[in-house]
């Protein structure tokens, strides 16, 4: 037998059962039910409601009637799905009726919303009767851009599936058939990859004739499995020509030409089992007889056909997947459909055919083969999963999963022609792809490309730790430049092999400060600058080997790089001053710290969140100058709002003389930028607020904000991140003559590569 790896660890996600009581308090928790519906334009003034209703909204009604497609534009038909159920296959507990399933319906839709910003209504449709059923989604079908079904039981599900593609020019799409099927592909592709054997070779055994079996066969073939290297077996055994029993259509069309007649027969050489039946089906005697290196997808929920446990003590040479998150390789339809209705949704398109599932399976494969990053990490408890038979199916928080999928569909679509609204750029749309669920992907593209365009060599100063080795690997290959690690290389060979990283390679180097054959005239460079503080040199030497920050300032600072990031092993006043003490400030600038915020697709700088405590007028001034350069290096052009508690003198409030002073100071300087100040948060922010002030200099609702003081700008900034849904990316350092960032204690992977990425591009300096 060949021994292709060790055996199927025991579940390593055990998470406890979810008590009823638990489960039905959720559900009424506050608003009853997941879902609210929450308005995209104004509703403030009565102007807001005549254009969104009477007499404003007969406008689009025209626009509509006259040209139909513009329903897409005018709205929101084009990121709307339907999630529609009669409740006859209710997850495993059977038919329970349409209202019974509204809590999974509902469900579905916050998945849709949640993984990929698709909106979503639930629809429970009170009959089993298919005619009233279709003709009632069809009848529908003009309020949506795609039909999402749900728990139908077979073999209605199949023929309610065909009569509504028929009938509308929207994606319908059964989710308990074709969901599986795509990830169990997914799956399949990676376990082929890993065991050196492709479609056309392998032999599968399905057990399970329903409609997720059906539609993983049918799946498989099309991506390239011959007709007859596939058995279908049901409770009656092997579906084969000529087999009068228990036959319908569908079973049919799967029926080969073969000598065997049960489950056991069929698995006798097997390459691939899919298990889509019950529990127990599946015994040791039927696993010890299929082929080396068998490939098995137990995904009969809620029990599983063979447990991985069950599989170990038979074989040590099996890779398997079942339909449950408390084992390796969940067969979860979450992987699958908000992402591959994003995509057809994204391009119009009419249906959802064979080679959009077949996009989706093999985008969801490639995902599963890349390292995986920290927030995939942190959502699964510490745990990184690694390419390999434990890891075959990408996970459901993986944030990548949002741009490698949809667009992979939406390609599909337009090539196998049932695109109506073909994508031109699909770099520019996976980075609004990413914008979706990250807000940080679409202001950091700009930075990333460039960096790309101009490559730059990177000090990590804390390469001992596996965060930052992975981050930079991950700066590397993402072409941004050279990586260069500092520390002892015993460690960071440690740190790389835990971290599952390869630093075999050109584009990085590792440093160990004490063994550097530059040590000695960063020595010298630093006692030039130190000696009249107080220093001796032999203090300069030590700081050199010893202090990690004070080594790559100056190998920085001489040229020898062209920036660095740190901050993961120490607070930020700390590597600031260290830093400091061997780079100077860019004359005629000065040192701050800003913050981006990111909410609700809105961006703004917030300054001064990492320097000045209480800083006078003139700093003020000071900083919004440089808030403003920082802007416009990111790409947007300020408007500056000096804050305050008080609004334009009204009330007076703390540090509101300090504001106006500095709005006067600018005043003197004739600076390039709008500004205006001193005013609050609100009115910063609201144009209708800002309305009230028309002498108020700034043309539209502030993009930088300059706060009173430090501690202001610090606690809104945090504040802003942990209750008001937002990103913040920083604070970012701004000032010095080169260019240096510093991320949070115990930063992230991703976050370290956006802070290098910004250090390279120098929009700091």
């Amino acid at each position: 037998m060949n021994k292709a790896h060790r055996p199927p660890q025991s579940p390593q996600d055990k998470r406890p059962a979810v008590s009823e009581r638990e489960a039905l308090e959720f559900h009424a928790r506050g608003r009853p039910g997941k879902l609210e519906v929450t308005p995209t334009k104004p509703m403030a003034t009565q102007r807001d409601l005549s254009l969104a209703y009477s007499p404003g909204v007969a406008v689009p009604v025209k626009a509509i009637a006259e040209r139909p497609e513009a329903a897409f534009e005018y709205t929101a038909r084009g990121n709307m799905v339907a999630v529609i159920s009669n409740g006859t296959a209710i997850l495993g507990l059977g038919n329970l009726g349409a209202l019974a399933s509204k809590p999974v319906m509902e469900g579905k839709a916050v998945l849709f919303k949640r993984f990929a910003d698709v909106d979503s209504i639930d629809l429970e449709v009170d009959t089993e009767d298919m005619d009233e059923f279709v003709n009632c989604v069809r009848l529908l079908g003009p309020s949506f851009g795609g039909i999402n079904l749900e728990d139908i039981k077979a073999p209605d599900c199949f023929m309610i599936e065909d009569r509504l593609r028929e009938a509308l020019d929207i994606p319908v799409f059964h989710d308990d058939q074709h969901g599986t099927a795509i990830i169990a592909a997914a799956g399949l592709i990676n376990a082929l990859h890993l065991t050196g054997r492709s479609l056309r070779d392998i032999r599968i055994v399905c057990n399970g004739a329903g409609a997720a079996a059906i539609a993983c066969i049918e799946l498989v073939k099309a991506m390239g499995v011959p007709h007859d290297h596939v058995i279908l077996c049901d409770t009656k055994g092997v579906i084969h020509q000529g087999r009068g029993t228990g036959m319908n259509q569908w079973k049919s069309a799967h029926a080969v030409a073969t000598d065997r007649r049960t489950l056991a027969d069929a698995m006798e050489g097997a390459d691939v089992f899919f298990g889509l039946s019950v529990k127990g089906a599946l015994d040791a005697d039927m696993v010890r007889s299929m082929a080396d290196n068998p490939i098995i997808f137990a995904m009969a929920n809620p029990d599983p056909e063979i447990t991985p446990e069950e599989v170990a003590e038979i074989r040590d040479d099996a890779i398997m997947a079942t339909g449950r998150s408390d084992y390796p390789n969940q067969v979860n339809n979450v992987l699958g459909f908000p992402y591959i209705f994003r995509g057809a949704l994204d391009v119009q398109a009419t249906t959802i055919n064979d080679a959009m599932k077949s996009a989706a399976a093999h985008a969801l494969a490639a995902l599963a083969r890349e390292d995986v990053p920290d927030d995939v990490a942190i959502a699964y408890g510490g745990t990184r999963p690694r390419f390999g038979p434990d890891y075959i199916i990408p996970v459901p928080f993986d944030p990548r999963l949002i741009s490698a999928v949809p667009a992979a569909v939406a390609r599909a679509a337009m090539e196998s022609g049932v695109a109506r609204r073909p994508i031109e750029d699909f770099d520019a749309y996976k980075v609004e792809l990413s914008a979706r669920r990250d807000p940080l992907a679409a202001t950091l593209q700009r930075i990333f490309d460039r960096v790309r365009r101009q490559p730059k060599r990177m000090f990590f100063t804390e390469a001992e730790e596996e965060q930052v080795v992975r981050a930079a690997v991950a700066y590397v290959n993402q072409g941004l430049g050279t990586a260069i690690l500092l520390g002892r290389e015993n460690l960071i060979a440690e740190a790389a092999r835990n971290a599952g990283v390869d630093l075999a390679r050109d584009d990085i180097e590792i440093v160990n400060a004490r063994l550097s054959d530059r040590a000695g005239a960063y020595a010298d460079h630093l006692y030039e600058r130190l000696q009249r503080d107080g220093y001796l040199f032999r203090d300069c030497v030590r700081m050199v080997n010893n202090d990690r920050n004070i080594f790559a300032a100056t190998a920085v600072a001489l040229g020898d790089a062209d920036g660095m990031v740190t901050g993961v092993t120490r607070n930020y006043a700390t590597a600031l001053t260290d830093v400091r003490r061997v780079i100077d400030t860019r004359p005629g600038h000065r040192v701050v710290g800003v913050s981006l915020a990111l909410c609700r697709g809105r961006t703004v700088l917030v300054a001064d969140t990492a320097v000045h405590d209480m800083p006078s007028a003139e700093e003020l001034a000071d900083i919004a100058e440089e808030a403003a350069g920082m802007a416009r290096r990111l790409g947007y052009e300020p408007r500056i709002a000096m804050l305050a508690y008080s609004t334009f003198g009204q009330p007076q409030g703390e540090r509101s003389n300090s504001v106006r002073d500095a709005v006067r100071i600018l005043d003197r300087r004739r600076v390039d930028f709008e500004y205006d100040g001193e005013m609050a948060a609100d009115v910063a922010l609201n144009a209708e607020l800002m309305a009230q002030y028309p002498f108020c200099r700034l043309s539209a609702p502030a993009n930088v904000l300059v706060m009173p003081a430090f501690h202001s700008a610090s606690i809104s900034t945090k504040m802003l991140q942990e209750l008001g849904g937002s990103t913040v990316i920083g604070p970012l350092l701004v000032g010095l003559n080169k260019s240096v960032q510093i991320v949070s204690l115990n930063a992230r992977d991703t976050d370290i590569v956006n802070m290098a990425a910004i250090a390279a591009y120098n929009a700091g300096g």
